[in-house]
């Protein structure tokens, strides 16, 4: 079949032949630079064509905060503009062929539909996320104070009953993954018994899995505060962790990079998980303070490749080893598409510079206590710049050399300003 592209694919060509010229000699010179190390560059950048990490329906309309939401013009009012978007997104970055989509939120009419839409612009279906932090129309019963864990058994049957109708559309779209998030804990000293509320959690979240189809699994995300400030139900990898064992096998942890406090070493925490097979996924973004989700790469590049060196690590040794990867951000002043295909590249440069690292150096080093060129061996990895990788992963992909100036030189935005005016029910694309 035919894939159906969203940007002109005579542009791309056009900007491409352009830049080949310059990407031929950085490349040449970067792998003349890599071979002295023993490293073959086409051996790395066809790892890099392979790298995919899947796009959050709700990441295409533009975020907000708890005191403005400024809409952007052409933002996608259903989940099948949104799918139309996450193709753009593919298209010129070519590693993100699939999408997340979030239950309510993004609840198709017709499943079979919205499956073949997305299947014929190159997508697929990734993890399932349900929702039940907020309350949704003509809901019989509140979150306000928990869902999973509440007190009232009959709001946790509501909540427990729509993760299940969750993996029922899911299956119907081809996914085989449920990510489960919830903001249940309590603000105030008192108000929760914490064992009860995490036994009845426990007890909650095994119904679900009890109902995932033979071949799905199951993430469990952590989150240390927000919207419950004094304590959170699954707070931290800890309790992630002791979760996903009590309730089976398939249920795996998911680490968001934004759910931990400040300076936390996530990397550790990647390589713990996986060393007891609870690692299941990933959800990237970047912050300063908080739970920011700002740009992946925007603001600590160096803690996402340390991430990769742990991942790149744990799939030497574990070859079956394949997470979940997705981006989860929130865009409030830039363009989300633009946005998206900055975070995908900025991951992949990670993975890409994780690939680099001389392992047998690194190895001996530790073995040896030598502090200094172990985290040395770390960072002239890290110091490389690989964008030449980068571009040619595009370039033989059918993506786009420069994705930002293709995209921006296409005139997408501008044509989905005419085409989808804003409406009262658009602000339900971004995270308000």
């Amino acid at each position: 079949m035919t894939t159906k592209t969203m940007i002109d694919t005579q542009l791309i060509a056009d900007q491409n032949a352009e830049l080949k010229n310059a990407l031929d000699s950085e490349y040449a010179a970067l792998g003349e630079k890599l071979a002295r190390a023993g490293q073959n560059i086409d051996a790395i950048t066809e790892q890099a064509t392979h790298f995919a990490i899947a796009l959050p329906s709700w990441g295409l309309g533009t975020g907000g905060t708890r005191f403005a939401r400024f809409p952007e013009a052409g933002e996608p009012r259903n989940v099948y503009e949104k799918v139309s978007d996450c193709a753009v997104v593919n298209q010129l970055g070519q590693a993100t062929p699939a999408v997340s989509l979030h239950i309510p939120w993004d609840t198709p009419s017709d499943p079979a539909e919205l499956r073949q839409f997305a299947d014929e612009r190159g997508l697929h279906f990734d993890a399932m996320n349900s929702n039940s932090f907020q309350n949704q129309k003509d809901q019989a019963l509140s979150y306000k104070y928990g869902s999973l864990s509440h007190s009232d058994r009959a709001v946790r049957d509501q909540a427990v009953e729509h993760n299940i109708e969750v993996i029922e559309l899911g299956r119907k779209l081809g996914s085989n993954a449920l990510t489960v998030w919830v903001g249940d804990g309590s603000n105030f000293p008192g108000q929760q018994h914490f064992s009860r509320a995490f036994s009845r959690y426990l007890d909650s979240a095994s119904a679900i899995y009890n109902a995932l189809p033979d071949d799905w699994s199951m993430q469990l995300e952590h989150k240390i505060f927000e919207p419950a400030f004094y304590s959170t139900v699954i707070q931290d990898w800890g309790s992630s962790y002791l979760a996903a064992t009590h309730i089976g096998e398939r249920c795996k942890c998911l680490v968001d990079l934004g759910h931990h406090a400040p300076n936390v070493n996530i990397e550790m925490i990647v390589s713990r998980l996986a060393q007891f097979g609870k690692l299941g996924g990933f959800h990237f973004n970047d912050s300063k303070y908080g739970d920011d989700d700002l740009d992946s790469g925007s603001i600590n590049p160096y803690q996402l490749f340390l991430v990769f060196n742990e991942l790149v690590d744990i799939k030497l040794n574990q070859p079956s080893f394949a997470p979940f990867y997705m981006l989860d951000q929130s865009h409030n002043v830039t363009d989300p598409i633009e946005s998206l295909i900055y975070s995908a590249a900025e991951v992949q440069r990670a993975y890409v510079k994780a690939l680099l690292i001389d392992r047998n150096a690194l190895e001996g080093y530790q073995d040896g206590n030598d502090a200094l060129m172990a985290q040395g061996t770390l960072k002239a990895a890290y110091n490389l710049d690989v964008e030449p990788i980068l571009q040619m992963a595009r370039l033989r992909s059918n993506g786009a050399i420069n994705p930002i100036n293709a995209y921006r030189a296409s005139g997408y935005r501008e044509q989905c300003g005419k085409d989808r005016p804003a409406s009262k029910n658009s602000s339900g694309s971004g995270i308000v």
